[in-house]
């Protein structure tokens, strides 16, 4: 596989990359300044948005828009106008705050939250949340810490979750319209000095999970062994998604500077392009705003 850096960004914490097939560009978000990025790979067009930081995460609507998850509410981003409109807030304690998300294949968006304050003995009280395109908010999973890289399996019948704390990756049973159910393991990364963090799903049904401790990409087999390792050149990558002509190609962010973690790599807060992939990603699910 080929790794090569795209464009000249440097985000504190990159996160959230999602590839736009309509418009062949390449979304995704710097959590802690609230940049919403847009980049054109094939010309290298880029476009800065402005977002309430902290932004947890986006996913493509089905008009064109993004859904974003900010610190304790949801609202719908226009390119075309640059205005944010809020959809719904949920009543969190103080020390949470939305994290990662994602579409279901029936255009609901699931995000997780994170429990920034946790310490060894305090309850964790961190859950999973999905948003109705009629701006419904339940909750549909409880004891997650630090929700990361939520993702569906090809056929959309299992959702796999990560919490970075317990360094676990999680699989339930899922429907769109009902409660989880069968929960399970699906891997660990403790071996690994590592929690997973960002994830995406192949045409094979192989999950790849960014171990961001560790600078690398774990792919995971469908009954959760590992089926390989990619080294990164960065020193804390953070998620990824699967972009380009026929999705052949892994966009990775990654982390400049955030919180206890700083880069020391020179391409760190940057974006990366892995080509020359096993197999290509399957499609990104939209939110229906339509």
């Amino acid at each position: 596989m080929h790794i090569r850096r795209i464009g000249e960004t440097k985000d504190q914490l990159g996160e959230s990359p999602c590839w736009d097939e309509q418009a062949q560009a390449l979304c995704w978000i710097d959590s802690l300044a609230g940049t919403l990025w847009r980049l054109w790979p094939d010309s290298g067009v880029l476009e800065r948005h402005q977002l309430p930081a902290p932004v947890g995460s986006i996913a493509l609507c089905a008009s064109g828009a993004v859904i974003v998850a900010l610190k304790d509410s949801f609202a719908r981003y226009d390119f075309a106008t640059r205005q944010l409109e809020a959809w719904a807030t949920i009543a969190m304690d103080a020390d949470l705050r939305f994290n990662d998300g994602k579409c279901d294949p029936a255009g609901n968006f699931l995000a997780g939250t994170m429990q920034t304050g946790w310490q060894p003995g305090v309850p964790v009280r961190g859950g999973l949340y999905r948003l109705r395109p009629d701006r419904h908010v339940e909750r549909i999973a409880d004891d997650i810490a630090f929700a990361n890289g939520p993702c569906f399996s090809p056929d959309g019948r299992t959702l796999y979750v990560a919490d970075s704390l317990d360094r676990t990756l999680w699989a339930y049973d899922y429907v769109p319209d009902g409660p989880l159910s069968n929960k399970r393991v699906f891997a660990r990364t403790a071996s690994f000095d590592s929690g997973p963090d960002g994830a995406a799903v192949d045409a094979e049904g192989f999950i790849w999970s960014v171990l961001v401790r560790i600078g690398r990409v774990a792919r995971f087999a469908p009954d959760g062994t590992l089926e390989r390792m990619l080294d990164l050149p960065a020193s804390y990558p953070t998620s990824l998604c699967f972009g380009g002509p026929g999705r052949t190609t892994a966009y990775v962010t990654s982390i400049w500077h955030s919180h206890r973690l700083t880069g020391t790599r020179p391409g760190d807060g940057g974006v990366f392009a892995v080509d020359g992939l096993p197999a290509p990603g399957v499609p990104i699910h939209r939110f229906k705003d339509r």
